[in-house]
């Protein structure tokens, strides 16, 4: 009985397990001769650098997508990435949910956690409308593909718009296009509509979805103020997102207008839309459509902010999240203006939650700073490009100044251990590798104030 208990695992644990062995299983599909191109294994930690990267939907690469890994490769890589964009979890109740079967109170806990939700109520209605809008939506986009990608390839255009699809939606990143991602479509409006389209409605998280839905269905056609009737959560993740997406776009454009390595030669229109989706991109999808490495320094400086702080809570998104930083930003200017509590749109917002949001902004800063510190402290490269590549790494991004495919070994097995680190939540790690009684523990220790600042 005491062994039982001593390996029980929490659900927190099984979560990031379940990340861990697909990945294992990816990496041994991947170095298989059969899911390279040329029918010879690539080298396992590749294998495992793309396995890693598809599952925690980051879209880093050591070798070219397109030209390294067959048909059979290019589906691991593709049910990877909706594994990690989804959730094994997710994806394991969906099937339970089809076979009839009734999930349990571990079953419950489990998909609780691993969307990070505050409730237990209503969670197998919850996965059903999941799955269903992510097919709907991924089937939409992947129509959408083939009006431009047809004409241009044939029939595998099919194949590659489903692809682009999946990976647009799931914010990996990964395109089996070219090797220059989407910089050949820089100019399309199609292309660059679909995929930020797909990119904020995956990053924007799934209950802001059923929330918005739900006022809609509630308000009648004469009333349709529909922002107003919005969670706090929804409003903040609305508004933040539309807010970073707009003020990124403005300053990368400011930035990069004059800069003849990327947009200088373009016409007003193309700047605008090259611009936008660029700031689109850095909330941890992961495409580009310019060079990463031909940005002006201040142009590299906003898009690391913007991968920092990443998507919304409970989607497909990395980073912080929208949420975290408000709230971070919120609790700091009511200390200054020397307030009891942090409010916004008329609604306090809870100690608990700004607790959380510290503990993920520390974790997550951690992790940055020290991959930073082991890439440059094992590589020769500059202190941006390092900066980048972690904060791409941990923000499950995908966007490189050019560094991935050069890094050595050890630099590779840093990246690896970053995107697993970042896509799993540095919360959630701390709460796995914790003591279950920790939250048990009721004794305090006496209080003292120190001097801050």
């Amino acid at each position: 009985m005491i062994s039982k208990r001593r390996f029980k695992l929490s659900t927190t644990q099984i979560i990031l397990l379940s990340f861990l062995v697909t990945i294992l299983l990816g990496s041994v599909l991947l170095a298989l001769p059969i899911s390279s191109r040329d029918g010879e294994a690539v080298p396992y930690l590749d294998a495992l650098f793309m396995a890693t990267s598809s599952t925690c939907v980051t879209g880093l690469v050591t070798l070219p997508t397109v030209s390294t890994w067959s048909i059979f490769g290019q589906i691991v890589i593709l049910i990877l990435i909706q594994i990690g964009g989804l959730g094994i979890i997710t994806i394991m109740s969906g099937l339970m949910l089809l076979l009839n079967r009734k999930m349990g109170i571990g079953d419950r806990l489990l998909i609780q956690d691993s969307f990070n939700l505050n409730t237990m109520s209503g969670l197998s209605k919850f996965v059903k409308n999941v799955l269903f809008g992510t097919l709907i939506i991924e089937g939409a986009g992947a129509l959408l593909y083939m009006i431009v990608f047809v004409p241009e390839f044939g029939a595998a255009g099919i194949w590659i718009s489903i692809f682009n699809a999946v990976s647009a939606f799931c914010n990996a990143g990964i395109d089996i296009i070219a090797e220059n991602s989407l910089c050949d479509y820089a100019t399309n409006p199609l292309i660059n509509i679909v995929t930020s389209m797909l990119i904020i409605l995956g990053g924007i998280g799934y209950i802001v979805w059923w929330d918005v839905l739900r006022v809609v269905k509630s308000r009648s056609p004469k009333n349709r103020r529909i922002f107003r009737h919005l969670t706090l959560h929804s409003k903040i993740a609305i508004t933040f997102t539309a807010g970073l997406i707009l003020v990124g776009a403005i300053l990368i454009f400011a930035f990069e207008y004059s800069n003849p390595r990327t947009i200088a030669q373009m016409s007003l229109f193309d700047k605008i839309q090259v611009s936008f989706f660029q700031s689109v991109t850095t909330r941890t999808a992961g495409f580009a459509t310019i060079p990463q490495e031909k940005l002006t320094n201040a142009s590299a400086v906003v898009s690391i902010i913007l991968m920092l702080i990443g998507g919304s809570p409970v989607g497909t998104a990395g980073g912080m999240k929208t949420v975290t930083t408000v709230v971070l930003i919120c609790s700091a200017l009511a200390t200054i203006r020397n307030k009891n509590s942090a409010s916004l749109f008329g609604r306090r917002i809870s100690e608990d939650s700004v607790k959380k949001a510290v503990a993920v902004s520390v974790a997550f800063l951690a992790i940055c700073t020290a991959s930073v510190i082991l890439l440059l402290a094992t590589g020769d490269m500059s202190a941006i490009d390092a900066v980048y590549e972690t904060v791409s790494a941990t923000a499950t991004v995908g966007l490189s100044r050019d560094l991935t495919a050069s890094l050595n070994e050890i630099g590779k097995l840093v990246i690896i251990v970053t995107m697993y680190f970042g896509r799993v939540g540095p919360i959630s790690l701390a709460v796995a590798l914790g003591s279950k009684n920790q939250a048990q523990n009721v004794i305090s220790e006496p209080s003292e104030d120190i001097s801050i600042g």
